[in-house]
């Protein structure tokens, strides 16, 4: 009778201890004590393998951490079905604006952890704040604190300058200066059509959030921007905002033709391969763009140029929209401890090099002085006398059904440099939509 209730004690024992076991790997817990981060990044233009890299590097440095990889280029579709079985990743890289919308999904839905503390924590093994280490703005804006209200939920990550990028080296060749106004703009689109030139042409109508960010700035300054974004009463229906958009349909008159037929997912290249070919003479993009089009053909003489957004007027300020990209923490993340920790070391030296020796870089002090060539150039942009940082991105709300601002405003750009609607259809279908938002805001 002892020997069986011996066997007995001994197998509920063995099945405690497996459940105990069950319960520490769910929550992160190898068994040996320690913690498995699920890190999920996407794979963009800069590659997977410097993931690889930050994750050993990582558990070189923490000896309590394993890092467990999920790297795609598809990376919604890869995670979206566990996440939707309640199976979330510790921490994600992945930013606002793509087409699946899943990071404005979590923060429509109050689905990410606030990180505000993180800002206060030491980097991983160096004596100094995040907040310290990180340039002036990068944390106060309505990309990373999407609520408006002083909280931050999202980890700038890896910066780069925007605005309007050309061959340097025709225009060496033609003698024209860079323009500074959209005055010269329009007088060196005339210049170019006498020789079979068009001014302007766009990957997609995406590629004109910042774009029309920077435009926002220079007609109504800081101000007049975070008006927008808040979905301020009337904002669309201001002189402010009139400048902004019928400067883009004046556009149209200088677009070239191939442009709208080719902005899309599939086709966005070949607008782009204007521009290396000298048909077209600008298009809206960033520091990646180079890249991407690293093994396209090229005409003679070829030099990447970057130019800011051009001014309103003469003198005033013009500005280039820094685009970055954000790491989070998703609310039901079960090690969220061991993520800040992982966040604070995204910012240290060391990380900081291994993401730079893939070109992304870290917003941090100094990165500059790590840079040469053609990087030194786009991020030397803000060191040009009147060329101002722009920053941030439309407020969160609650989802309402049918309502996209950026849709409403970014992607019925076709329509309008196509003459299929006009600016003031166009300001109106963007007023509602802001009406409509403007209750709905967290």
């Amino acid at each position: 009778m002892k020997k069986c209730l011996s066997m007995i004690f001994f197998s509920l024992l063995v099945l405690s201890l497996a459940a105990c076991s069950e319960s520490q790997s769910a929550n992160g817990d190898t068994g040996n004590g320690k913690t498995t981060l699920h890190v999920a990044a996407l794979e963009s233009g800069y590659g997977g393998d410097m993931w690889t890299k930050i994750a050993d590097a990582y558990e070189a440095a923490n000896e309590n951490v394993t890092v467990e990889l999920t790297v795609e280029k598809n990376l919604e579709e890869v995670i979206r079905p566990n996440m939707q079985a309640g199976e979330y990743p510790d921490v994600l890289l992945l930013a606002t604006g793509r087409p699946e919308g899943l990071t404005e999904t979590l923060i429509k839905e109050d689905g990410m952890e606030k990180i505000t503390d993180v800002l206060d924590m030491d980097v991983y093994g160096e004596d100094m704040t995040v907040n310290n280490k990180l340039l002036e703005g990068f944390s106060d804006t309505l990309a990373t604190n999407p609520y408006a209200d002083g909280e931050t939920y999202l980890a700038p990550m890896f910066y780069s300058p925007t605005g309007l990028f050309y061959n340097a080296g025709l225009f060496e060749e033609k003698g024209w200066e860079v323009p500074k106004t959209w005055g010269d703009m329009w007088a060196l689109g005339e210049k170019a059509a006498k020789e079979g030139i068009s001014l302007f042409t766009y990957p997609t109508t995406g590629y004109f959030d910042t774009m029309v960010g920077s435009m926002l700035y220079a007609s109504g300054g800081t101000d007049f921007f975070n008006s927008a974004m808040t979905y301020e009463d009337g904002v669309w229906e201001t002189e402010e905002a009139t400048k902004v958009l019928e400067t883009i349909k004046k556009l149209a008159d200088y677009t070239h033709p191939n442009t709208v037929a080719n902005a899309n997912p599939n086709d966005f290249t070949k607008n782009q391969q204007l521009v290396l070919d000298n048909e077209a003479l600008f298009m809206p993009n960033g520091t990646w763009v180079v890249g991407e089009m690293k093994e396209a053909p090229k005409a003679d003489n070829f030099e990447w140029g970057m130019m800011s957004i051009p001014s309103f007027e003469k003198g005033g300020d013009r500005y280039a929209f820094t685009f970055f990209e954000q790491m989070w923490i998703p609310s039901a993340s079960e090690n969220k401890q061991a993520a800040k920790e992982f966040i604070t070391y995204m910012y240290t030296d060391e990380a900081a090099s291994i993401f730079l020796e893939s070109g992304a870089v870290q917003p941090i002090k100094g990165i500059t002085e790590e840079m040469e060539g053609d990087n030194l150039l786009y991020y030397n942009i803000y060191e040009e006398d009147g060329v101002l940082p722009a920053m941030g991105t439309f407020a969160s709300t609650a989802p309402v059904p049918g309502v996209s601002i950026g849709d409403t405003l970014y992607g019925s750009i076709d329509s309008v440099i196509s003459g299929e609607i006009s600016v003031e259809e166009w300001r109106k279908q963007i007023e509602e939509a802001s009406d409509q938002l403007r209750p709905a805001m967290n």
